[in-house]
């Protein structure tokens, strides 16, 4: 292995199969199929994009399985030239940071699939609907596993076009205005990506988009720009300073890190539910992947520099969206806010550069995506019946629908951080690895505990305890379809809760890897 413990080389594992490859060919090869398939076939479409998801989750599942939890290496490496003039690659890879939400994406696409199955009654039809959802999945997977950034960077800008025309076409009312600011607030982070790209491609020696490279030469001092700037230095800041700050603003976006969180609760309340599935459960995690592969990995140095405005952000976006969601009277905009504090625990534990607290952080990430999956699907439930959103409007809903509550108990105590419940475990290493750094900061964090408590409790008062609403009383409980989409969520949340060692222990190593350069 090289000094910085990152090696190029393959780890001998996968048969020699290109798996990481047929992640994305797979829903690529079945977005096309949709394309030459008659528009009003919708059951075959449907059955398509299922098959189309459910493959890519097998292979998630066999990788999880044969991972070498104890090799710190990109395993199941892939490499050969695609642009040599300019020495770009098509290289993927995984590792222990990657391969927990590389499953995560193939399993929530699989059930958006199913989420989405009556969509074909809705206005834009079906076939477009899938073969844009099968595209996004192609994003996605293909950002988590880019070794190249000039690969990743497509596979950034693909993503963004499918989720504009699925909020922008399947979405509510105000679906044009969220769409677009969508794509501006990404848009804007996107053209900072690129200008710190190039900026390190130049500065590379020789020229290169390998990120494993620019890890090794970032760890080593190396990526200095003295080559593009005056000693390395522009306005009196140092150069890794200034594409730090350019990444870690692309990257901010997609978190959402106050204050570019705006798009976040509107793009949440239009979206249909399978996307806002897949906007808390995947994309949020998209950034925060980021920040860790680019800031923390390549420009160690930087990151400790900012590691106090890393955690003040942290605290702001956790006690900050409690508090807005404590504020919502509509279901699905309670729980987007949420989302903007439970990301907080994120970059508040990862900037203590502490063990405890990076695992949390990288815990939230996977537990996060499960649990708020889960309550967007299960405000998709109610939705569909009552045809609106609003928590006041309900009341009872205990006593006909005790499947629902069930579920809904399941996810909501997850979210918030009950004991035993894998909500819990990483909001604690979380808080545990920031104590050690920033108590102050920690303890103010406290309080965004106590509001999500409470604004949760008070939301399983008012939807379903108390009298019940006349309105709803012939309301039916879940069906076949929503509890096959909502149960292996509730198993995740449940069994990381009492067993988060079945993470801990394949994310560990990369983790301590990147932390003997940040302590």
């Amino acid at each position: 292995m090289d000094p910085s413990g990152i090696s190029q080389v393959a780890v001998e594992t996968g048969g020699g199969l290109p798996f990481l490859t047929l992640l994305f060919l797979v829903p690529l090869l079945g977005m096309l199929a949709i394309l030459f398939m008659p528009k009003g076939k919708n059951e075959a479409i449907k059955t398509v994009a299922a098959v189309a998801t459910a493959i890519p989750l097998l292979i998630t599942g066999y990788l999880w399985v044969q991972f070498d939890y104890e090799n710190t290496d990109m395993q199941w490496v892939e490499k050969c030239p695609w642009i040599e003039t300019f020495n770009i690659d098509y290289h993927v890879g995984i590792d222990g940071l990657s391969i927990p939400l590389v499953f995560l994406t193939a399993l929530l696409l699989f059930i958006a699939v199913f989420s989405s199955w009556n969509i074909d009654k809705t206005k834009g039809g079906a076939k477009g609907y899938f073969m844009l959802l099968l595209l996004l999945e192609v994003g996605i997977v293909g950002v988590f596993i880019s070794l190249d950034f000039f690969l990743f960077y497509v596979f950034w800008e693909i993503m963004l076009l499918p989720m504009y025309f699925l909020i922008g076409i399947w979405g509510g009312p105000r679906r044009e205005y969220a769409a677009i600011k969508f794509f501006l607030y990404t848009l804007v982070g996107s053209v900072l990506m690129m200008i710190a790209m190039i900026a390190l491609y130049l500065t590379s020696e020789p020229h290169t988009f390998n990120m494993l490279t620019w890890t090794e030469m970032g760890r080593s001092g190396e990526l200095t720009g003295e080559n593009l700037l005056n000693g390395g230095v522009f306005l009196g800041i140092q150069f890794a300073k200034w594409i730090w700050m350019f990444f870690f603003i692309g990257f901010a976006i997609k978190v959402p890190i106050f204050p570019f969180h705006t798009w976040l609760p509107d793009a949440h309340v239009e979206a249909p539910t399978a996307i806002s599935v897949i906007l808390a459960g995947i994309l949020l995690k998209l950034g925060a992947y980021g920040i860790f592969r680019i800031n923390f990995g390549v420009l160690p140095e930087a990151t400790k520099y900012f590691a106090t405005f890393l955690a003040v952000l942290g605290m702001i976006n956790i006690v900050y969206g409690a508090l807005v969601a404590m504020a919502q009277t509509d279901f699905k905009k309670l729980v987007a806010y949420s989302s903007v504090s439970h990301m907080g625990y994120v970059l508040l534990g990862a900037a203590s550069f502490t063990g405890a607290g990076m695992i949390g952080a990288n815990l939230q990430l996977f537990n996060h995506g499960t649990s708020s999956a889960m309550l967007f699907l299960l405000v998709g439930v109610i939705y569909d019946r009552a045809h609106h959103r609003e928590i006041n409007g309900f009341g009872g809903l205990a006593q006909i629908m005790p499947r629902y509550m069930g579920l809904a108990t399941v996810g909501i105590f997850a979210s918030l951080g009950l004991p035993g419940l894998a909500g819990f475990v990483s909001e604690a290493l979380s808080l545990v690895g920031a104590w050690e750094v920033f108590p102050v900061l920690t303890i103010i964090s406290l309080t965004g505990l106590v509001v999500t408590a409470a604004f949760f409790l008070w939301t399983i008062q008012r939807v379903f305890l108390g009298p019940l609403n006349e309105k709803y009383k012939e309301m039916p409980d879940v069906d076949t379809r929503e509890t096959f989409c909502l149960v292996p969520l509730a198993i995740l949340c449940v069994v990381l809760g009492v067993f988060p060692y079945l993470l801990i222990d394949w994310m560990w190593p990369a983790l301590d890897n990147m932390l003997s350069f940040l302590r």
